[in-house]
């Protein structure tokens, strides 16, 4: 009866710990969402209002609490801080939680990287339509260093099977829309991105990827229909975000079980 309890002890302080990690690390996802399209590096200086120019104490940098405390406003000029700052802490929070409590010690952590890492890449694409190559890179890099390490399932031929029908998949179905269609249905950054997913998920796992990110994608038009916005064939929607939506759940959840 004794160890029940220690272990439950053990897991709380587990999540606790992943939680903790996600904030911090989410802080730094933000101001890379928020700087990067403008072209500054999220190294680049102090953080500081983009009102009044002043820079930011410690105080003001606690994730999530100073959003809080402060009410959404610069102390010094009121300006409102952008909310996607909270919202992304919040959500590397979540997915430090949800790593850590799933599998506790190093998978957690390589689970919360991969996690950390697409809700970058589906930040950039939901306000930008942007996939960088980068960052698209890194991920697939770390999908291809996991599986030689045998770090986590699947194996390593799996992963690059993965790779290879992810990315070739999405890359012609891009070309065969533009050929009946004569413009971009699909872009480029969605095929590397599916492809890099693929390098972590493996092969087998990429219908039920596709079918999420579609069903997320439906559900994303559906709700801008209902709030008055035009959809139709034309209406660009940030696929990346949903593959990114749809890969960590399935990753996590089918690999990790």
């Amino acid at each position: 009866m004794g160890r029940r309890p220690q272990r439950d002890v053990q897991l709380i302080l587990w999540a606790a710990t992943g939680a903790a990690l996600g904030a911090i690390v989410g802080s730094y996802v933000a101001t890379l969402v928020l700087r990067w399209p403008r072209g500054i590096g999220a190294s680049a200086g102090r953080s500081h209002c983009d009102g009044c120019a002043q820079a930011l104490g410690p105080a003001e940098l606690v994730p999530i609490l100073s959003y809080l405390v402060l009410r959404g406003r610069c102390r010094r000029c009121a300006t409102a801080i952008d909310l996607r700052q909270p919202a992304i802490e919040a959500a590397a929070a979540a997915i430090g939680l949800v790593a850590f409590l799933v599998a506790p010690g190093p998978q957690g952590l390589l689970a919360a990287a991969f996690g950390w890492v697409l809700l970058t890449l589906a930040m950039l694409d939901l306000g930008h339509f942007w996939l960088p190559d980068r960052l698209t890179g890194l991920l697939a890099a770390g999908g291809l260093i996991a599986g030689v390490a045998g770090w986590t399932p699947p194996p390593l031929p799996a992963r690059l099977l993965g790779g290879l029908i992810g990315y070739g998949v999405l890359a012609g179905l891009a070309w065969l829309y533009r050929r009946l269609r004569g413009r971009e249905g699909l872009g480029a950054g969605d095929a590397k991105l599916l492809g890099a997913i693929g390098l972590w998920t493996g092969w087998a796992a990429l219908p039920f990827v596709l079918l999420g990110a579609s069903a997320a994608g439906l559900i994303a038009a559906g709700l801008g229909a209902l709030a008055g916005r035009r959809i139709d064939g034309a209406t660009p929607l940030p696929f990346g975000t949903c593959l990114a939506a749809a890969a960590w759940p399935a990753w996590v959840f089918a690999v990790l079980r």
